[in-house]
């Protein structure tokens, strides 16, 4: 599902990568949020949103989300330089770095990034199953004798004016 469409009914991506974070000490954002200033540490989440804005001096701003919640993250122009490709190229993203805490406001300023989009495309060939609810028509699933047909559309053509259908991707967003 989000890998065609950017999103899912079923449990957020990251959270069937979880227990592998976790051994490589790499926190949720929401942990990484409510950790204590000038705290070092490693959170990951799926890359929502880059900014970049010309007031910022190079500065990036990016926004990353896990199955908690959202984390703020700062790129410093230098860092940002090493680890450009990384930064802009990854769906998935691990930053290590440090807390930074005014009042409510808290970022994780990054000192390094890894690309970690290859563990989240590999989340539907996991051995974890990925069990679907199953409505009142599919008695296959139940041992009955099949879909029934009381819940069955009538059927019609279903077109598709743009003949893309099966090709659609969703990109983060990245405002400049």
């Amino acid at each position: 599902d989000y890998g065609h469409v950017g999103l899912t009914l079923r449990s957020h991506p990251v959270s069937f990568l979880r227990a592998d974070l976790r051994r490589r000490r790499i926190v949720t954002c929401q942990e990484a949020m409510q950790a204590r200033d000038k705290r070092w540490l490693e959170a990951a989440g799926l890359v929502l949103v880059r900014q970049r804005p010309g007031s910022a001096k190079g500065v990036m701003f990016l926004t990353m989300e896990d199955e908690t919640g959202a984390a703020n993250v700062v790129v410093w122009v230098k860092v940002f330089e090493k680890f450009r490709r990384v930064l802009l190229s990854s769906a998935m993203l691990g930053v290590r770095g440090r807390i930074q805490r005014e009042g409510e406001v808290v970022h994780l300023v990054a000192h390094e990034l890894t690309d970690l989009s290859a563990e989240l495309a590999n989340v539907g060939n996991r051995d974890t199953p990925f069990p679907l609810p199953h409505g009142r028509g599919d008695e296959a699933h139940h041992g009955g004798s099949g879909i029934d047909p009381r819940g069955m559309p009538k059927t019609r053509d279903i077109v598709d004016p743009y003949e893309h259908i099966d090709r659609i991707k969703v990109k983060t967003r990245d405002l400049r």
